[in-house]
């Protein structure tokens, strides 16, 4: 198992969308608790949510990416952008 860094930008004007899809999005979550070392929202200057930022356990770069594709919030055209990336941890509680 590696961990991967899913970074999301939404898109702009979406938090309306956000909101709506939120408990979708966090029962979808659930589901991956055992595998999720960290996630939560980006917040803008205003601290309205604008993003998120997980840190997924996953076998590969390709299940990492089926997982964020199955989000519900990327389901419903949230994300402006989605960048994936495999990351290691060098200091914090995660080390």
């Amino acid at each position: 198992m590696a961990l991967y860094a899913i970074h999301c930008l939404d898109k702009p004007a979406s938090l309306d969308l956000r909101m709506a899809t939120r408990e979708a999005h966090l029962a979808y979550m659930r589901g991956f608790a055992g595998r999720m070392k960290l996630a939560g929202p980006m917040l803008d200057e205003d601290g309205q949510m604008c993003g998120s930022i997980l840190l997924l356990e996953a076998e590969t770069l390709e299940e990492a990416q089926t997982f964020s594709a199955n989000d519900p919030y990327a389901l419903a055209g949230l994300f402006q952008a989605v960048e994936i990336r495999q990351f290691k941890v060098t200091l914090g509680a995660l080390a």
